[in-house]
């Protein structure tokens, strides 16, 4: 298991490292920065001294370095735009987005599981064939759609939640659905396919021979095996729900860090937005990591 372990730190430093490099690259070359600084009506004197002023005129490979060396420092550097840190800026906005994207999940998990655990119990029925179409549908049905729908009925026409912000509970329960319903359909298909298979398998039928109840084959024998696909499902979703509250926040107006990365791109704002990709990377790296060595310490065959 320690093998195991530090291979996959490696794998996951040299993930980090080369997601770091070419999203700097990417960032760095995507626009000219100093122009956009400096505005459309500035000349070419005053781009030249923004460009000086920021660093921007020296190599591509250096202005990495120096980014790199101030990151390990646990500096992320000044917002263009905002004029405060950007470890400032994150701090604050990361609580709200981490929140949609704990409580999206869950509720995601509490729907999709059963309906998948269903749909294979209940294989080529009517009732099978409803949860696959909610899965397509949710697969098929923009998020900003359906947001603005949620907005139109439940906070317009019925008035039963605030129309946008965050300040109460009540004004986050339609983005924390919009959300749940974007992971729902993966994570129950996927039930539904491991538990199809697990209760096709040859020690299902012996447990059954045995006399075991139905319960109990379910939950201790089927549900066990067919729910570790489901895991890993589980961290990559919640990577995905921090990159995609960029829509949501920005359609309800909540002040996350996805509404943030929006403001900076539109505004250049180089250090904002490299430092939230960057998140966002780590996040998924560590999840993808923690999720291989759970996988690995139920089923040690993972190992190899």
């Amino acid at each position: 298991m320690l093998r195991y372990t530090a291979q996959r730190l490696l794998v996951a430093f040299a993930v980090a490292i080369s997601v770091s490099v070419i999203s700097f690259a990417i960032l760095r070359m995507s626009t000219d920065l100093a122009q956009a600084l400096a505005g459309e009506a500035a000349n070419q004197e005053q781009v030249e001294q923004i460009r000086i002023a920021y660093g921007l005129d020296r190599p591509l490979p250096l202005q990495y370095l120096d980014w790199l060396a101030d990151l390990f420092r646990g500096d992320l550097g000044q917002s263009y735009y905002f004029r405060s840190p950007v470890a400032e800026l994150i701090g604050d906005r990361l609580p709200l987005t981490f929140s949609l994207a704990i409580s999206s999940l869950f509720l995601a998990l509490v729907i999709a599981v059963p309906l998948g655990i269903i749909a294979a119990l209940k294989q080529n029925t009517w009732i099978d064939r409803a949860c696959l179409t909610l899965a397509v549908v949710g697969q098929a049905m923009p998020s900003f759609w359906f947001a603005l729908m949620l907005i139109f009925f439940f906070a317009v026409q019925l008035q039963w939640v605030p129309l946008s912000g965050g300040a109460t509970w009540q004004g986050l329960i339609l983005p924390v659905v919009v959300l749940a319903y974007y992971a729902m359909p993966a994570i129950m298909r996927l039930t539904r396919a491991g538990m199809v298979d697990v209760l096709a398998s040859d020690y299902i039928r012996t447990a059954r021979a045995k006399g075991l109840s139905s319960t109990s084959i379910l939950l201790k024998h089927a549900l066990r095996n067919a729910v570790m696909p489901v895991i890993a499902l589980a961290a990559v979703q919640f990577g995905f729900l921090l990159g995609g509250s960029t829509i949501v926040e920005t359609v309800f107006a909540l002040d996350g860090i996805g509404y943030l990365s929006w403001e900076s791109i539109q505004r250049a704002d180089f250090p904002v937005v490299q430092s939230i990709v960057l998140l966002f990377s780590l996040i998924f790296v560590v999840l993808t990591l923690l999720t291989d060595l759970l996988n690995a310490w139920i089923d040690p065959r993972v190992r190899g």
